[in-house]
């Protein structure tokens, strides 16, 4: 019930359910009114119309009760039978019954229309909500998240969320309505019969409940292999070339087909779980329709009761109407184990909380005058420490570059500055101001990132090198392009800077990419630049084209290089040696180079 409650929160208008309910409530009596006319119509077919006339002759006092509408019903009734036959009285009857047909029928179309406008609405916020809390998760988030699960989450668990929750609402309304009218109505035709009834339907409740316990089980496994199906086919897409390459086809299709037949077994099972609830429920409502049979004709054979022949028939025809009800709500029941299952997956990337926020007493950073230091900075990836007091100032205007083996802390530390992580001990301060104290918005204005694996989008070159800048002017894209040595091999494209450059920028080569990324950070013009090996992927001539684009990009900028290929940061004002989270040597290049430490290793181990 909490998960309902949450899901239709949602809502556009909390209001909806009770005009709903309103709606619905009045296309379920007009509905039911069909069906009392039975009595009457069957009454003047058989010719059972020796009612005590002086009980309908006098017309009714009002009230608001169903006592006083039989009585007017009957009172007009009889008057037509005394006046003008029992033909006129006939078509009096079948009169109401297209009026009544053509209310109920309004009611249910207005009806539908709220609660259709209502789930469109609240399915849209719940899909937005979700895809705008899980771009603000920090990285660190996905890094323990696998990437197909989280897009079965997106995709197929709101549409089941959709389907199995708010596609049922007009069953877990409209239904239950249904079933208490009816109920109200066979109470007020029949109480001893309804009593009767009351005894053995509780005997479907309790036999569909126990087939229902047992599917929110089959139904979370059947969600949570779908998105191990879905990662393998991201997995495949991605890696197709590796594949081939490695001949592991068989390899690959062989885990999907294995993974495929657990969700199938899984599917297989909930479904025949599910089958099972409509036909135990109807085949014990037939029973107990067999059971009122046999016990009312026995009263009314008996003369034991003031039920004449048509009521009776009037009573067995509406409660076969609770039938479809109650067969509806047990399939109802069952869709909606697997709707919490995937309410609650969806709901868990939601409940996550966003480590990385802006305080509410946080200030703008309006630019950057000074300096940015790292104070005794420490970071842990759970249970394993990364950066170990980190202490280092990087002047405006300068260069700091970070080298070192891999594994070493330097993306980490790189991934800071941006508040892409929080430090866990000591600070970063820019203009000596600690960046907790920052809107991330300000902090990452002042920004531009490129790193080794260049980050395009499947859009156009014009597009990706303008990515987030609303004020971009073609002018300036192209001058962006020009500096980062994009621009000649973006004119002789199909369409220029109109080419699509298909997913992750696959239609480029390597180095062409880079410098569309670095056209974007161009673009940007940040005071300040963080590049995580920028050119350590590419081939020698690729290399010497982005290195240029990155001299030209580092003018008059401060910034901090991450670099594996040493000779890309000789000229780096300062060089930061980072070993298991450590800074072991710092200097200039000249000056690391004369003490034969760390750096000269790693400066002979490239060297030809």
């Amino acid at each position: 019930m909490k998960i309902y409650l949450r899901v239709f929160s949602y809502a556009q208008s909390k209001l909806f359910i009770l005009t709903y309910c309103f709606f619905t409530f009045l296309h379920v009596f007009f509905s039911t009114i069909n069906f009392s006319m039975l009595i009457p119509l069957l009454d003047v077919l058989f010719q059972n119309t020796s009612k005590d006339l002086q009980t309908v002759q006098v017309f009714p006092e009002f009230s608001l009760s169903i006592n006083y509408f039989v009585k007017l019903f009957n009172y007009y009734f009889f008057f037509i039978i005394q006046q003008y036959g029992k033909l006129p009285a006939l078509q009096y009857v079948c009169g109401l019954i297209i009026c009544s047909v053509i209310l109920s029928n309004i009611f249910r179309y207005v009806s539908n229309q709220i609660v259709n406008k209502a789930r469109i609405g609240i399915i849209q916020k719940i899909r937005n909500h979700l895809f705008t809390h899980l771009s603000s998760l920090h990285l660190g988030y996905f890094s323990n998240e696998r990437k197909g699960d989280l897009l079965s989450r997106l995709t197929n668990d709101v549409q089941e969320m959709d389907n199995s929750l708010i596609g049922t609402i007009k069953q877990v309304i409209i239904e239950p309505l249904r079933i208490v009218i009816y109920f109200f109505f066979l109470l007020y035709t029949s109480v001893e019969l309804t009593l009767f009834t009351v005894v053995f339907l509780p005997l479907s409740g309790i036999l569909v409940g126990l087939i229902v316990k047992n599917l929110k089980k089959d139904g979370r496994k059947s969600q949570e292999t779908l998105g191990s199906l879905v990662n393998i086919i991201d997995e495949m897409l991605f890696g197709l070339k590796i594949i081939k390459a490695f001949t592991a086809k068989n390899y690959i299709d062989q885990k999907f087909t294995s993974q495929n037949e657990v969700y199938s077994q899984a599917s297989y099972r909930l479904e025949v779980k599910k089958e099972w609830a409509g036909p135990a429920s109807e085949t014990l409502s037939i029973a107990v329709v067999a059971g009122i049979l046999m016990y009312g004709g026995n009263i009314i054979l008996a003369g034991n009761s003031g039920l004449n022949a048509s009521a009776f028939i009037t009573y067995l025809f509406i409660f076969s109407q609770m039938i479809a009800p109650l067969k509806v709500m047990s399939g109802v029941m069952s869709n909606l184990q697997k709707g919490f299952v995937a309410a609650e997956r969806v709901f868990q990337i939601i409940d996550t909380p966003v480590a990385v926020t802006s305080k509410e007493s946080a200030i703008q950073l309006q630019g950057f005058e000074d300096k940015i230091s790292f104070r005794n900075v420490s970071f842990a990836y759970q249970d394993k420490q990364v950066l170990k007091n980190i202490t280092f100032d990087l002047q405006k205007g300068k260069t700091i570059a970070l080298v070192g083996a891999s594994g070493g802390g330097k993306s980490t530390l790189a991934d800071l500055l941006p508040r892409f992580y929080d430090v866990q001990g000591g600070e970063i301060l820019i203009d000596n101001q600690n960046l907790k104290d920052c809107t991330l918005d300000s902090i990452r204005r002042l920004m531009g990132i490129v790193t080794q694996e260049s980050i395009l989008f499947n859009d156009t070159i014009y597009n990706n090198i303008a990515f987030g800048i609303a004020t971009a002017t073609p002018e300036a894209v192209e001058q962006a392009a020009k500096i980062a040595n994009a621009h000649q091999f973006i004119v002789q494209t199909e369409n220029g800077y109109q080419t699509n450059i298909g997913d992750r920028g696959n239609k480029l080569s390597g180095g062409q990419r880079q410098r569309l990324s670095i056209a974007r950070a161009v673009l940007k013009n940040p005071p300040i630049l963080i590049l995580d090996e920028a050119t350590s992927a590419l081939d020698s001539e690729s290399e010497k084209l982005v290195q240029a684009a990155l001299n030209d990009l580092m003018k008059n900028r401060t910034a901090l290089v991450i670099a594996h290929r040493l000779s890309t940061i000789q000229n780096a004002d300062e060089i930061l040696v980072i070993k298991e989270g450590e800074i072991i040597e710092r200097g200039t290049h000249d000056t690391l180079l004369r003490r034969e430490g760390a750096y000269r290793k790693l400066i002979a181990m490239q060297s030809f």
